[in-house]
């Protein structure tokens, strides 16, 4: 009985801290482009302590400013495509059998933190997107559920494990030539999926933070007599209904609404998609493009038709916004990084406070601040990774394990930061202020659990020379 009171007192705190914080964010929380600005003028400031010229700093940052335009289309079709899988008929009518399982508050918050977090590893486009659905769906079916709550549990997959999935943007990244800088290649070369994402000590942290994530969804999410529901909030989650035409109206329309081009393209899709697996192996062929590629031929085949297609990918459109607008940003910090000389004092200064043991702990550290000020797993990535993975090089640590280290805890300041956040938002008609507090809580929990995970897991990765294609 006295266990039973304790466990109860114990959940209690954390349904008032959760609350706690909700409504401190909502009063506080800034807009993620802010972060982006700010980490401009941070690094700035530092280059000209280093000698540069102000006019030296914005010549660097000119120069670079569109270096990462084809880095940057291949983040928006994440987006894109996965916006599109999870918004088609198929898989919304998935959802719906979903929606109808949990029967309280706190299951239905554990609920969409569970799939929020499982589909995340499919990809975090569609994972916002699924988990969006799914959280309207079971507000509609279920009374007295914290919106607060299930919307930061629909965001966890972001928070916690989308980084070591399919679409970490990363291990992508580097396992694509094509889309490495060249001073990274020099340094890194090629580091394949098989060494990053496709590892036991990846499969180790995932199953870790979900259990972990889950529990503090289900103990922190507020019963029915406390919860501040979205009707509460003035937002409606019922369809609305649509008058979206359902066949062709005039003769030049008939093949939008005919499923044969999306049949036929298709089949020339997958002749490429296997061709590709056949020469290389799954786990090779799993790059950016080719990532992309199969999530889009995947989404033309749910939707069916040209035209149902063509209006979710319409409605994805503003979803990637931020990724547009904000990622030219980092390819400009990193051009006042590498030319600066930062870049240079940041390994030295890496190699003077690391050994071979605490390096991949001291990395987790700064990956994780770093990115307060850089919300972005792939352009933030292109900044770290010259100095992470030359000085993981000089002290013969796995540069494959600092991929994941990184992506293990750049997830972390997802949870405060509202970059990530803009598709869910968009689904779910809120503002980051009103997920940010239970995400923070999420975060408390995270934060020693994920640094502990990526030292220990570390001892047992040996260093490999880099490989040059």
């Amino acid at each position: 009985m006295k266990e039973k009171e304790r466990m109860e007192e114990q959940e209690g705190r954390l349904e008032r801290l959760g609350i706690s914080l909700a409504n401190w964010s909502e009063k506080w929380f800034p807009d993620a482009y802010i972060f982006a600005a700010i980490a401009v003028v941070i690094i700035s400031i530092i280059a000209l302590f280093m000698g540069r010229t102000p006019v030296e700093i914005g010549v660097d940052f000119g120069t670079h400013y569109w270096d990462l335009i084809p880095f940057t289309m291949q983040m928006a079709f994440i987006i894109i495509t996965g916006y599109v899988v999870a918004s088609s008929k198929p898989i919304h009518r998935l959802i719906v059998k979903l929606s109808r399982i949990p029967k309280s508050p706190k299951t239905a918050v554990a609920f969409v933190a569970f799939f929020s977090m499982t589909t995340s590893l499919i990809s975090w486009g569609f994972s916002l997107v699924f988990s969006g659905i799914l959280i309207k769906e079971i507000s509609n079916r279920l009374q007295g559920v914290d919106y607060r709550a299930m919307g930061a549990a629909g965001f966890l997959g972001l928070g916690s494990v989308w980084a070591l999935g399919l679409s970490s943007s990363a291990a992508l990244l580097m396992a694509t030539k094509a889309s490495i800088p060249p001073e990274l290649y020099e340094i890194s070369g090629t580091i394949s999926m098989s060494q990053t994402i496709f590892t036991w000590q990846n499969l180790v942290m995932i199953v870790v933070l979900i259990s972990l994530s889950v529990w503090i969804a289900y103990v922190s999410a507020p019963n029915k007599d406390k919860a501040k529901t979205a009707e509460m909030a003035g937002i409606d989650y019922r369809s609305k209904g649509t008058s979206e035409k359902k066949k062709a109206s005039r003769p030049g329309e008939w093949l939008e609404y005919s499923p044969i081009l999306t049949i036929l393209l298709v089949a020339v899709g997958l002749i490429y998609i296997v061709k590709v697996i056949a020469e290389t192996g799954p786990i090779a062929t799993l790059n950016l493009n080719n990532y992309n590629f199969m999530l889009l031929m995947l989404g033309l085949l749910l939707h069916w038709t040209p035209r149902n297609f063509l209006n979710a990918v319409s409605n994805s459109v503003p979803a990637i916004g931020g990724v547009l607008i904000q990622f030219p940003l980092y390819a400009g910090i990193f051009g006042v990084l590498m030319n600066s000389g930062l870049n240079d004092v940041l390994v030295k200064f890496f190699l003077s406070i690391s050994t071979e043991n605490t390096f991949p702990l001291i990395a987790g550290i700064y990956s994780a601040v770093l990115g307060l000020f850089l919300p972005s797993g792939g352009g933030k990535w292109i900044v770290e990774a010259p100095y992470l993975l030359e000085a993981a090089k000089e002290l013969n640590v796995s540069m494959a394990w600092i991929v994941q280290v990184y992506n293990a805890s750049e997830a972390l300041p997802n949870m405060v930061n509202p970059f990530f956040m803009l598709p869910l938002l968009g689904v779910l008609g809120v503002k980051a202020k009103d997920l940010a507090g239970y995400s923070i809580l999420q975060l408390i929990f995270h934060v020693p659990v994920v640094l502990f995970l990526v030292w220990i897991l570390a001892k047992t990765m040996p260093y490999v020379t880099p490989f040059f294609e």
